[in-house]
């Protein structure tokens, strides 16, 4: 039997890192004119003047204007869930998603962050498209929460789960004190409406 060889990480080559440069030079050139000037005041050819690229290569990167405000899409759906797949041993799914969002409304009250999250929330194309890249993560959660569970594929309590947590994070960028919605939210999950207002 041969030595086992040890494969060394894979690197990404010139072509891909100049295509992750040219995106991201993209990316922050049009988040940089969108926040000092508004996002309906700025066109998608002052964006690729800005990242000195043409129209052609900026729409090879972002299929849509609103596109370019939302870079991380991918990589947010690894974190949401790896928050279930990767939580501590013994962890509930519940506590561990209360833990996720409860991150991201802590994220969102950085200088930095506020900004952005005030040029979504006060333009309705950004606002809508936000609401919706974020819940197309229902499915894969879904699924995550599934197989973290042992339930059966397609399981309605696990989509339901999945739903209520995405709306949950969308709900803490509505109000003035995000974790406490969050906590609010995730309280009604975990104990009932019944519970949290008996009678009612």
């Amino acid at each position: 039997m041969g030595a086992t060889q040890i494969r060394e990480p894979q690197t990404p080559g010139r072509r891909e890192r100049k295509k992750a440069a040219t995106r991201k030079a993209i990316a922050d050139a049009a988040l940089r004119l969108f926040l000092d000037r508004g996002y309906e005041n700025v066109g998608i050819r002052e964006v690729a003047d800005a990242a000195d690229v043409s129209t052609a290569t900026l729409f090879k990167h972002f299929p849509s204007k609103e596109a370019l405000v939302f870079d991380m899409d991918a990589d947010r759906e690894t974190s949401l869930l790896d928050a279930v797949r990767k939580r501590p041993a013994g962890q509930p799914i519940l506590s561990a998603l209360r833990e996720y969002v409860l991150a991201r409304a802590d994220v969102s009250q950085d200088a930095g962050m506020a900004r952005f999250i005030e040029l979504i929330d006060t333009t309705p194309a950004l606002s809508e498209y936000a609401h919706r890249m974020w819940m197309r993560h229902e499915d894969a959660l879904a699924q995550a929460v599934s197989e973290a569970s042992g339930a059966p594929q397609g399981d309605p309590t696990c989509r339901a789960l999945a739903h209520f947590t995405l709306e949950a994070a969308a709900l803490a960028r509505t109000g003035g004190d995000p974790r406490t919605a969050v906590e609010s939210a995730f309280d009604l999950l975990e104990r009932g409406w019944n519970t949290a207002r008996p009678g009612v």
